[in-house]
């Protein structure tokens, strides 16, 4: 397990031998902060990094987008059950950041007369007994302390759990966050970022647990409360509408009647259907205008200046379609079945 890599080292500890046959190496970097430039070749724009690992740090000055890619620059070598906070493929943008790492460290697991050694990174003594597969019942204590015993397992934490005959069994469980989308219709079509950062939530549960010669057999379900809920995760979708040169300004008398950018594609089709965007265009059966209302007089209900006005006849023709039709895509569904509205 490598740290931070510098010339600058104030110890290296030797190999350690572990009970299971694991052999442990740590060095680390004197505590301090270390600049170097790297090459730029990506579009975010260089900035300053700092990572923290178990003691030291080193800054950095880089334009790599990720996590990842920024310490994967720096050369800072990482083991599987190594935690990095923020996660790998998390974005750092172009601001000052912090990185932080947390070594995955030897530790002894004592279960009555059973004994287990892994590698973890966290702190939290129930978390650590639950990676080693060992189950903490309502009213049993974990004692901590160092091993004295070096040549059994190398100085490493111990965790001693202590049975105290618990019935019951309280469980953290995630919450999976979910992911939205909202469309900007003010964004190309294709285009699309990340606005909120989805965070799972958390539920509490506590069961009543059965056994059978001192062997778990099956748990109930007594409570369980929803202690956080979960932030969904947000993604922007572009969906502005694609209009060729030739409908652009029909488009526009749309939008100033009051299409919706949503709308506006499927509208145009109509319009362009049925009078081909012509504020004068007639029909032998009295329809007239854009949106060809028979008769056309019935458009003065939206102005005086039904006859001459683009948007006056589209702001009749979305009150008609709304109406009838209950939106722009009933009409056209309508129309592409009896080719009339």
């Amino acid at each position: 397990m490598m740290k931070l890599q510098s010339k600058i080292r104030n110890f290296c500890c030797a190999l350690v031998l572990v009970a299971t046959g694991l052999f442990l190496a740590s060095c680390r970097l004197s505590t301090g902060d270390f600049v170097f430039a790297e090459d730029e070749t990506s579009e975010v724009a260089p900035h300053f990094v700092t990572i923290y690992d178990d003691g030291s740090s080193l800054t950095v000055k880089t334009s790599a987008a990720t996590v990842k890619d920024v310490l994967e620059r720096a050369g800072v070598e990482l083991s599987d059950s190594d935690i990095v906070e923020p996660a790998l493929d998390t974005e750092t943008g172009d601001a000052d950041y912090n990185i932080n790492i947390y070594r995955a460290r030897p530790a002894l697991i004592i279960d009555g007369t059973k004994r287990y050694y892994i590698m973890t990174a966290s702190y939290d003594p129930k978390q650590i007994l639950g990676e080693a597969g060992v189950t903490v019942y309502d009213g049993d204590e974990i004692n901590v302390k160092m091993n004295d015993s070096f040549l059994e397992a190398g100085a490493v934490s111990t965790y001693e759990i202590e049975r105290n005959g618990g019935r019951t069994i309280t469980e953290d469980e995630p919450i999976a966050y979910g992911t939205e989308k909202r469309y900007d219709y003010n964004l190309a079509k294709g285009e699309q970022h990340l606005e909120q950062a989805g965070e799972d939530g958390r539920m509490v549960r506590v069961y009543e647990v059965q056994f059978k010669d001192n062997v778990e057999v099956s748990r109930t379900l007594v409570s369980e409360e929803v202690q956080r809920e979960p932030v969904p995760e947000i993604i922007v979708v572009g969906a502005k509408a694609s209009i060729s040169p030739e409908r652009q300004q029909c488009a526009e008398w749309a939008r100033a009647a009051g299409v919706s950018e949503g709308d506006l594609s499927v509208a145009l089709e109509l319009i362009y259907h049925e009078s081909g965007c012509r504020v004068d265009a007639s029909n032998p059966s009295g329809a007239y205008g854009i949106p060809q209302a028979k008769p056309g007089n019935k458009m003065s209900a939206m102005g005086s200046d039904w006859e001459t006005n683009p948007v006056t006849q589209i702001r009749w023709m979305i009150g008609y379609v709304n109406g009838r039709y209950g939106g722009w895509q009933g009409a056209m569904n309508w129309w592409w079945e009896h080719h009339w509205y």
